[in-house]
C-alpha cells in the first residue's frame, strides 16, 4: 500500500517535471551573451574609411619635411665648414639658415592649422 502510494507520488512527479520541461526542451534556447560576443569575432573587420583629405595635408607636410631637413643638413654643413675648417662660406651658410629658418616657419604654420585641435 505504501509502495502503491511512492509510485503514484513518483508518477505525478514526473508528469509535473516532463510537462514543465517540454516546453523549454522543444524551443531553441535563446543565445547567449557569450554566443553574441563570438559571433563579432567570426565575422570579418571592416576596415576604417580612408579620408583622403587627411591623406593628402600629410603628403603635403611630408613634402615639406623633405626640404627642410635636406637644408638644415646642408647648413649645419656650411655652419661646420665655416667654423671649423675656416671656409669662406659664411654667406651661403647664412642664405641656407635663411631658408631653412623660412620652410621651418611655413612648416608650423601650415601644421598648426590643420592639425591643431588634435
Amino acid at each position: 500500500m505504501i509502495a502503491d502510494g511512492l509510485r503514484a507520488l513518483l508518477l505525478a512527479f514526473a508528469l509535473v517535471v516532463c510537462t514543465l520541461l517540454k516546453p523549454s526542451c522543444a524551443a531553441e534556447p535563446p543565445p547567449s551573451e557569450g554566443a553574441q560576443v563570438m559571433q563579432g569575432f567570426n565575422q570579418p573587420a571592416q576596415p576604417p574609411p580612408v579620408d583622403e583629405q587627411l591623406r593628402t595635408r600629410h603628403k603635403v607636410m611630408f613634402l615639406l619635411g623633405i626640404p627642410l631637413l635636406l637644408l638644415l643638413l646642408a647648413t649645419a654643413g656650411l655652419g661646420i665648414a665655416t667654423g671649423l675648417f675656416g671656409k669662406q662660406l659664411f654667406v651661403l651658410h647664412m642664405l641656407f639658415a635663411g631658408l631653412s629658418l623660412t620652410l621651418a616657419i611655413v612648416h608650423a604654420i601650415v601644421g598648426l592649422v590643420w592639425f591643431f585641435p588634435f
